[in-house]
């Protein structure tokens, strides 16, 4: 079996994998940690194997470029003379539900967006982030537990 073109890949996977980044991030850096992402995996493409799972795979590399973002977005200055306005709400961004995410502790807000939206199991999430398959496990039902309590509903 032969792997599918890389654009394939991009419009199967890419949505799951901006809502990944959006989790971790937030909706500001999603869009430049996504398109590093998949710069890393056309560049890493030709060598993945035809039977990798390459969900994962895409996940693992928007991982460490969240990872990246953050510490980047850390050691890095932003002078603000107005506040910037508050962009659009469209389906794709609900504040409400990034402020809720941003709440969790980094651990459960991870934990939260590899297994809810990115569909990875807890081993895997064990092994993205580090720790057991049971705390991972633990972490998103927390992270759950917590967004459900504050996360507000629409009637």
């Amino acid at each position: 079996m032969s792997k599918p073109p890389f654009e394939q890949i991009v419009s199967q996977h890419g949505p799951m994998v901006l809502r990944v980044v959006r989790a971790v991030l937030g909706p500001h850096d999603a869009e430049d940690a996504w398109s590093e992402a998949f710069l890393a995996a056309l560049r890493a493409y030709p060598g993945l194997p035809d039977d990798a799972n390459v969900e994962a795979w895409l996940v693992t590399i928007a991982h460490r470029k969240a990872i990246d973002a953050a510490r980047a977005a850390g050691r890095r200055a932003v002078p603000v003379g107005e506040p910037p306005e508050r962009p659009a709400r469209t389906r794709e961004y609900d504040p409400d539900l990034w402020r809720a995410l941003k709440a969790l502790p980094e651990r459960q807000r991870h934990a939260v967006a590899y297994h809810y939206l990115a569909g990875l199991p807890y081993g895997e999430i064990a092994a993205l982030t580090g720790g057991s398959t049971d705390a991972a496990r633990r972490a998103a039902a927390d992270g759950m537990k917590t967004l459900r309590r504050t996360y507000p509903m629409e009637a």
